[in-house]
């Protein structure tokens, strides 16, 4: 026995610290111009506001003075993030760094201690192979936990002959695989067609990824696939049909895989779709019509009947979205919905399934922020939001998620908070809203990461889940294989628990009473099919059956009467509720006709007083003429007044003199008596 040297990574906070002192943020003086010597300069400003932000919080500082250019700049980024928790900014930083540099954790060994963990390694020729190939050994497991300690060692219930010889349910296992494995990634597309999965594109080390490769699920052994690319139309203006993104969606369509949306270093305005053709080995723009969504990554899309149903995302410019858009496959046109009801929060890295193929169900995701646990319904058929209750172990919040639906259960896998990664497989009984755990994983191993894939496939006649890829301080490559058992024993549950409020509670109510005595003829069968089998003795058992059958006879009636009896009293609750609804609308009616009574007598007062408005204005203007007139009169009345006294002077002065003696005036006259 000898002992291996494992490199566990690190975990947060240490690798933004890490992170942070690679950069150039340790504080000394000259650490803005280490910065902006190594990145451009809005990549440095938000690299400086997401350190301040992780490192001292928000900004509460006042305004820089517009004189100084650079702290102003640097203010207005700060003060950009507004209350971005500690965690989500740590988070971002790193990311960014990753994409700008990404080879700068296999450069700071200065800045970077990682913990080392002591693993015992058996010298065996087929384990040793089985590491070489990136597997783990056949017969157990070591599983690490985060701090760099050895948890626990399962046994494995496989052998190496492949995945025929499973003999347990609801545990992941990495089976034995052949063939170069695709380079560790996460944020990558997948897809089953014909036994076969793809994967595409994603994100590794910062660097997004433009590869195909190929896992033959019979054979178990990986190939790249060298595609060709097909000549663009004349008309495009986008990007490369091969450009790398991560954040994509893959569905499977026909023979052919779609590509559809993603981050790209050099993004499009709006959301570009791709088709790669199994048949020819070649990728091609596909052509679309009407208004497609503006680009994004993060999204969801959903394949209902022939159409792609799509939610959310974050955009090139860091805005999370809750739009919801369509596209028919077959006419390759989009249509944007506006809906009912109060949709989910903008989100990013959330999961999506179709119910029915009438339900689109939405769960968890993330925003700058915080991650979500809440699910939301969406019905195709009146286009409306609603948010049902949950009930069961309800997971915990998460984002980066990946999911699959096996008949009405829909399985979710890993994710994280910023915090951890998402240890429980969780199931969702898509028709009564419960959910459970499946099963539940221990250290930081590829199930419990971020922006993994999840696909489902089929082996010896059962469904098996598969999933690949992710990131949880490093980025995966493993492939991981689980088979549920909660695709037959769900029914049974379903059964023995009331259904609560959920999306088909509407089309179960419709068919009550048939269902239940269905249901009751079924259990009755299935349990005397039991007594048969129990028993070889048949005379015994003929006689001890027929015992059971009146008794489980007697006791089906009883409930079948109660269950009658309580029908009668909900039939007549009914009843009576259509009677207080049918006297509520006779209410309404009155009240209606009483409303357009009052509207009538207020469209009459409303005239009215416009009337009286009319003569008020009239009258005013009037009055206002009147005025005029009046000022107009007191000023003749000042001239005559004036031209008056300006005649009686007059006379006055030419009164005396010999004119006057012999006008005989009476002045004089006066004068000489």
């Amino acid at each position: 026995m000898a002992m291996a040297r494992a490199s566990s990574g690190l975990a947060y906070p240490e690798r933004f610290y890490a992170a942070a002192a690679y950069a150039g943020f340790d504080g000394s003086p000259n650490s803005t111009a280490v910065v902006t010597s190594k990145f451009q300069s809005d990549t440095a400003l938000l690299l400086y506001a997401l350190n301040q932000q992780a490192t001292v919080g928000p900004c509460n500082t006042p305004k820089p003075s517009a004189w100084n250019a650079v702290e102003l700049s640097k203010w207005k980024s700060w003060q950009g993030l507004g209350n971005m928790v500690t965690t989500e900014a740590m988070r971002l930083f790193v990311k960014i760094l990753e994409e700008e540099d990404p080879g700068w954790y296999s450069r700071a060994s200065n800045f970077v201690s990682e913990p080392v963990i002591d693993m015992p390694v058996s010298h065996n020729s087929k384990a040793e192979h089985a590491v070489e190939n990136g597997n783990a050994l056949p017969e157990t497991k070591t599983v690490a936990s985060e701090n760099g300690n050895v948890m626990e060692t399962q046994d494995k219930d496989v052998v190496s002959e492949g995945l025929g010889s499973i003999l347990v349910y609801d545990q992941w296992i990495a089976p034995p695989i052949n063939g170069q494995r695709p380079k560790a990634r996460y944020e990558h597309g997948a897809a089953v067609i014909q036994d076969k999965m793809y994967i595409f594109g994603g994100n590794h080390n910062g660097r997004y990824l433009s590869d195909l490769h190929v896992l033959d699920l019979r054979s178990w052994t990986w190939s790249k696939v060298e595609s060709k690319v097909g000549a663009e139309p004349p008309e495009s203006a986008s990007p490369s049909i091969l450009a790398p993104c991560a954040g994509h969606s893959v569905i499977p369509w026909e023979n052919k895989l779609i590509s559809i949306a993603g981050h790209t270093k050099d993004p499009s305005e709006t959301i570009q779709v791709k088709g790669f053709d199994l048949k020819t080995g070649t990728w091609s723009m596909l052509k679309t019509y009407g208004k497609p969504p503006v680009s994004r990554g993060g999204q969801s899309v959903t394949l209902v009947g022939t159409s792609l149903v799509i939610f959310g995302g974050e955009d090139a410019k860091r805005s999370l979205l809750n739009d919801l858009h369509i596209l028919d496959l077959e006419t390759m046109t989009w249509d944007e919905i506006d809906a009912a009801g109060v949709p989910p929060s903008p989100r990013s890295d959330h999961a999506a399934a179709v119910h029915a193929e009438r339900y689109l169900l939405i769960f968890g995701g993330g925003s700058h922020a915080t991650c979500f646990n809440d699910l939301h319904v969406l019905d195709l058929q009146s286009m409306e939001w609603t948010r049902p209750t949950q009930q069961g172990d309800i997971p915990t919040p998460r984002a980066g998620h990946a999911s699959v639906t096996v008949g009405e259960n829909w399985f979710i896998v890993g994710g994280g908070d910023n915090k951890s990664g998402a240890s429980e497989t969780v199931v969702l009984n898509m028709s009564t809203l419960v959910w459970s755990v499946v099963t539940s994983v221990q250290g930081r191993v590829p199930v419990a990461s971020e922006g993994l894939s999840l696909v489902v496939s089929s082996c010896n006649g059962e469904d098996i889940l598969l999933s690949f890829g992710g990131y949880n301080g490093r980025y995966n490559s493993e492939v991981n294989v689980l088979k549920p058992s909660h695709k037959s024993t769900l029914q049974s549950k379903i059964m023995e628990t009331p259904a609560p409020d959920s999306v088909s509670a509407v089309h179960n109510a419709t068919n009550a009473t048939r269902d239940l005595e269905s249901d009751f003829e079924v259990g009755q069968d299935s349990k005397i099919r039991e007594i048969v089998v129990d028993n070889g003795d048949p005379e015994p058992l003929k006689s001890r059956a027929n015992g059971n059958n009146e008794n489980l006879l007697v006791t089906l009636k009883a409930e079948k009467e109660e269950l009658e009896s309580s029908l009668t009293k909900e039939k007549m609750q009914t009843v009576q509720l259509k009677q207080e609804l049918s006297e509520a609308e006779n209410r309404n009616t009155e009240l209606y006709k009483e409303l357009q009574s009052v509207r009538g007598q207020l469209a009459s007062e409303q005239s009215r007083c416009f009337k009286l408005e009319v003569d008020v204005a009239e009258l005013r203007q009037k009055l206002q003429t009147m005025e005029a007139l009046q000022k107009e009169l007191e000023l003749l009345q000042r001239q005559k007044a004036a031209s008056e006294q300006a005649m009686s002077a007059k006379q006055r002065q030419g009164s005396g003199g010999v004119w006057g003696w012999l006008a005989g005036s009476p002045g004089h006259r006066d004068e000489d008596d």
